[in-house]
């Protein structure tokens, strides 16, 4: 018998979000490793919070919802909020209810960047490495990577001078800045979010941008 096109929609649901995702999915295995590393530093985010006042979004969440827009490329916090809000491979990742609403991604933004300026981030990427199961995946040798550029998470809006001249953005998140007729190196300017990157372009005739250089 044909089955119909029924469009409408049922008030319940009586699937969980954890039944739709595949046990051999590459991320249950990500997410179990990052949930070790997250347990190690509870105590590290009991430090970091108030005992009064509104709660905020979980680190363990705004530390799960960064790992995803590395691996999946996301652009922009604003796409992320979206894929979280739609996906169901996301939502369960990042520990977020199917019934809850996403966060606005000024709020996830601020949240997450008060992890980073306390060096939370790259301590749960520190216990994450340092698990067994990972560490036998880092051999300690040496590799080619035959002028591999790596590119760096700051916008070139923030490579200003060292001096501290120049002409900043324009106010917003996403300020404009005009480098009409501004000469710009790794001796004279850097980077005022990530001083670690530097300006690379991969042969002639190619756009600089900052980036790390991946060497032996």
């Amino acid at each position: 018998m044909r089955g119909r096109d029924d469009r409408s929609e049922g008030f319940f649901s009586y699937v969980r979000l954890e039944e739709r995702i595949p046990s051999d999915h590459p991320l249950r295995a990500i997410r179990a490793l990052a949930d070790h590393a997250l347990g190690s530093l509870t105590m590290r985010f009991e430090g970091l919070y108030s005992a009064i006042g509104r709660p905020s979004i979980p680190p363990e969440m705004l530390l799960r919802a960064t790992l995803l827009q590395a691996f999946f490329s996301v652009r922009s916090e604003r796409m992320l909020m979206e894929q979280i809000n739609y996906n169901l491979l996301f939502r369960w990742f990042v520990g977020l209810p199917i019934d809850a609403e996403v966060w606005h991604p000024t709020v996830f933004t601020h949240n997450r960047d008060r992890l980073m300026e306390a060096d939370v981030a790259q301590e749960f990427l520190a216990a994450l490495l340092a698990l067994p199961q990972v560490k036998k995946l880092l051999p300690s040798e040496h590799f080619s990577v035959d002028g591999t550029l790596i590119d760096a998470w700051a916008s070139m809006k923030s490579f200003r001078p060292k001096d501290g001249s120049g002409e900043p953005p324009s106010p917003g998140r996403n300020g404009e800045r005009n480098f009409h007729n501004e000469k710009r190196s790794n001796d004279t300017h850097a980077s005022t979010t990530d001083p670690d990157a530097r300006l690379y372009r991969k042969a002639d005739g190619r756009e600089s941008r900052l980036c790390f250089m991946g060497t032996c």
